[in-house]
């Protein structure tokens, strides 16, 4: 199997426990506080970095070291925040129109990119992004008596994870994608234990297989797409993350009973193109920078 082929089936693997993970998670979210189901997650995610870190070269002592200790740390407080806020979007607003906001996401990311990392966007990029807003505005549907504000919460994720994605890139380009994740399990694990254990909750003994296997997910797709980046470019991983948006509605409707209308699936498509498209328009602009010359 050649490392392309490999690296496309680590992504997909990653992508199937992930839709898998956020139906675990819409089960417990029904059940149990955001804050304490995060909390459980982010004890296994820390203990994953942990062992990740340690086996890697120079060890926990060479992922420590970052020469922005302040916006690594910040990483992790977005990234918990961002998930607290989507297990109340599963619970609120369901899974499917959920998971159908969030992939506004890189369009986000390439609107704060401009401010944030300095970035240019040109009208084609620009044009792709107030596609993919007008998308969301299909799913959305606010001209529909049924509008709920708990389809914001599903946009204040998307906005949290851009906003970590960006601070990632930021922090890409002086410390090494193993302190980046080291941190961002660290110090989520730390802010979330400072709240979750006043949300504790008595779990049903049945009901801890559920939590265990978020646990073990959680890893695992972790695992999976750090070796799906690490044989493949960015911009081939990320159209085959996608296909989690298919899986999580299946989910759905199968195991949660939820209801996919016409302007979800129409507005989802044109979200997905949009981001689609941005993808692949960053990776040619990528392609014909020129390249630098290695300091001697």
């Amino acid at each position: 199997m050649s490392p392309k082929t490999r690296g496309y089936l680590f992504a997909f693997l990653a992508v199937c426990i992930f839709a898998g993970q956020d139906a675990i998670t819409k089960y417990l979210g029904d059940r149990y506080p955001a804050l304490f189901i995060t909390m459980i997650r982010f004890w296994a995610f820390a203990l994953f970095v942990c062992a990740f870190a340690a086996s890697s070269q120079g060890g926990i002592r060479q992922a420590v070291r970052t020469r922005r200790p302040g916006l690594q740390i910040a990483r992790g407080l977005l990234l918990v925040a961002e998930i607290v806020l989507i297990v109340f979007s599963y619970v609120h607003a369901g899974l499917a129109m959920s998971q159908s906001i969030f992939q506004a996401t890189p369009l986000i990311i390439t609107v704060l990119s401009i401010p944030l990392l300095g970035e240019a966007v040109g009208w084609r990029r620009g044009t792709a992004v107030l596609v993919g807003l007008l998308g969301v505005l299909v799913i959305i549907n606010p001209v529909d008596v049924h509008f709920d504000l708990s389809l914001l919460l599903p946009l204040g994720a998307s906005l949290l994870f851009a906003l970590y994605s960006i601070a990632t890139r930021a922090v890409s380009r002086e410390d090494s994608a193993v302190t980046s994740l080291f941190y961002a399990g660290i110090a989520g694990a730390v802010a979330i234990s400072l709240i979750g254990p006043f949300h504790w909750t008595e779990v049903k003994p049945s009901d801890w297989y559920a939590l265990a296997a978020l646990c073990v997910c959680g890893t695992l797709s972790h695992y999976f797409l750090i070796r799906a980046y690490g044989l493949l470019p960015a911009a081939e991983v990320q159209p085959v993350t996608y296909f989690q948006l298919v899986l999580n509605v299946i989910l759905a409707v199968w195991l949660f009973g939820e209801i996919v209308t016409l302007n979800m699936i129409a507005g989802a498509l044109i979200v997905v193109g949009a981001g689609l498209f941005t993808i692949w328009r960053e990776h040619q602009l990528a392609r014909r920078a020129p390249r630098q010359d290695p300091i001697p």
